[in-house]
């Protein structure tokens, strides 16, 4: 059914994957599917920020994060699992719905916070993404 699952994860906070990628992991093996991770580097945000980073600091950021997906891919997806893994840049909760949408994803599967969130609030990206995306997502708790 789910052939093409994707995994937001934030490499800075655990509580992104940690109860999100057991679930993610048993219905990609469970239908034979993809799991595609995706780590966002988001935008700096204000242009006068940057003219005090060196000139090619999104590019390190972007190398930094794609080397520490790859290792958290080896750490945490069974080598049975087919899975890839992917970085954007830009807005995140836009680059997960592009991401699920340029990988034709079936799913899309988010933790609801990060910790500073109380658990009775939903997090903006997650929010986000369960409103504004045409796939179906699952939201674990």
């Amino acid at each position: 059914m789910y052939k093409s699952v994707l995994l937001p994860v934030d490499l800075e906070h655990d509580s992104s994957w940690q109860k999100a990628l057991p679930v993610a992991l048993e219905l990609v093996q469970k239908f034979d599917g993809v799991l595609h991770l995706v780590a966002v580097v988001p935008n700096i945000g204000m242009p006068a920020l940057s003219m005090y980073l060196p000139e090619d600091f999104e590019k390190k950021a972007l190398e930094h994060a794609a080397a520490h997906l790859h290792e958290f891919a080896m750490q945490n997806v069974p080598e049975n699992i087919r899975g890839k893994s992917h970085v954007a840049h830009g807005v995140i909760r836009e680059e997960i719905i592009k991401a699920a949408d340029t990988l034709d994803c079936d799913l899309i599967i988010m933790a609801p916070h990060r910790p500073e969130l109380t658990d009775v609030f939903i997090s903006p990206a997650t929010s986000y993404v369960v409103t504004h995306t045409k796939r179906s997502v699952l939201v674990v708790r």
